[in-house]
């Protein structure tokens, strides 16, 4: 007689830890968001907003409809940065800033944090200003984006003015603020226009230079008005002016009121 013996290895296998999927975490799903975000922009270029569906976006970057939806609210939000997560870091980074610092200087540089983001996937930022300038409606949308950081640069430019006694606290707030916007922008739009050739960190040096420089000289008149009891008087005339109109509206503008005059 045969007898078959049948020998069973015993030995437990070693369990291996779970594969943590793409979106499970932080680096993940930006990868995620970033792969969601070109899939779109390379969409839109080929096919055209308005025949490319939320559907064609999330099969194009290897995911679901409901996996698109957690990252965005729609198609057009698909090729935008996350400006939520910008809009948390800048009010850290500014919450973190010595209070003893220029609080201009400290929007300027919160503010980089936007510009680097643009410059760190240039690819994707010069497809998305060609899409933002023939679809309006995502034009639409990134110009509300700017309105949202200008809201963050003059809650914390307001705070400091008043912490530092400036009476005009509540009117320089939201000027200085829309100034760092302005320059901000005006930096990434060459930037853009010149094919991502351009030193924009050396530009934006200049830029937000530019406007801490104008907000200083702006300071300095304020204070030595107060000061002296005096108003500075800003006059703005054509080239062509004749000198003998020019003299007449500055002796207009620095005339006392009537029924007063500058003797003590």
């Amino acid at each position: 007689m045969v007898r078959l013996l049948l020998f069973v290895n015993m030995r437990a296998e070693t369990p291996t830890a779970p594969r943590q999927r793409a979106g499970r975490t932080v680096a993940g799903r930006r990868r995620l968001r970033r792969a969601l975000t070109r899939a779109a922009i390379d969409l839109f270029l080929e096919r055209g907003y308005d025949a490319t569906t939320v559907d064609d976006i999330a099969a194009a970057a290897g995911v679901g409809r409901r996996t698109f939806f957690r990252y965005f609210r729609s198609k057009e939000d698909a090729i935008f940065p996350n400006h939520d997560e910008l809009l948390v870091d800048i009010e850290r980074k500014l919450a973190d800033t010595d209070q003893r610092r220029d609080p201009l200087e400290a929007v300027c540089e919160a503010v980089r944090l936007v510009l680097d983001f643009y410059l760190d996937d240039p690819e994707v930022s010069l497809k998305r200003y060609a899409l933002t300038r023939t679809v309006m409606s995502l034009r639409d949308k990134e110009v509300a984006s700017v309105d949202r950081y200008q809201r963050v640069f003059t809650r914390y430019l307001r705070a400091r003015f008043h912490a530092a006694g400036d009476p005009l606290a509540e009117m320089r707030a939201p000027i200085a603020g829309a100034a760092v916007a302005a320059a901000h922008n005006h930096v990434l739009r060459q930037w853009l226009r010149g094919d991502g050739a351009v030193d924009a960190h050396a530009l934006a040096d200049k830029a937000f230079a530019m406007v801490i420089d104008a907000y200083s000289a702006c300071v300095h008149a304020d204070r030595e008005a107060a000061e002296t009891g005096t108003d500075t008087v800003v006059a703005v005339l054509r080239t062509s002016t004749p000198a003998t109109e020019v003299a007449r509206l500055l002796d207009a503008s620095l005339r006392p009121p009537s029924g007063q005059d500058d003797r003590p």
